[in-house]
């Protein structure tokens, strides 16, 4: 079993912070919409942590929770959770709504976690 110390973290981030941590990040975001009484938010938090220390330095992942963050979460229109939104330079080009496996989120992702030629 992993040490979750050794795990890059998902980070949290508010209304507030959401400009600075995800529209001017250097790396593509994932950006996973969630709630605390969201159960498949809840089955997704292992698979993102995973994902977040396969991923270190291509991909940065953060989660913002929608209830106390409402600006965020209505300027980009999420509706269900889990929803998870990529962006890169600032825009938003990939939502998924809903709790997949690893191996599903992986594939889904390719296209945004390649690298750029």
């Amino acid at each position: 079993m992993t040490d979750v110390t050794d795990v890059a973290e998902v980070t949290d981030v508010t209304d507030a912070l959401f400009d600075s941590e995800v529209l001017e990040a250097d790396l593509p975001v994932l950006v996973k919409f969630t709630a605390d009484w969201c159960g498949p938010c809840r089955q997704l938090e292992p698979v993102l942590k995973a994902l977040a220390e396969e991923e270190r330095g291509r991909l940065k992942i953060v989660r913002i929770d929608v209830d106390r963050n409402p600006g965020t979460t209505v300027r980009y229109g999420v509706l269900a959770t889990p929803t998870l939104m990529v962006f890169r330079a600032g825009e938003p080009v990939k939502s998924l709504v809903g709790a997949r496996p690893k191996r599903r989120l992986r594939q889904e992702l390719e296209d945004v976690t390649a690298p750029v030629v």
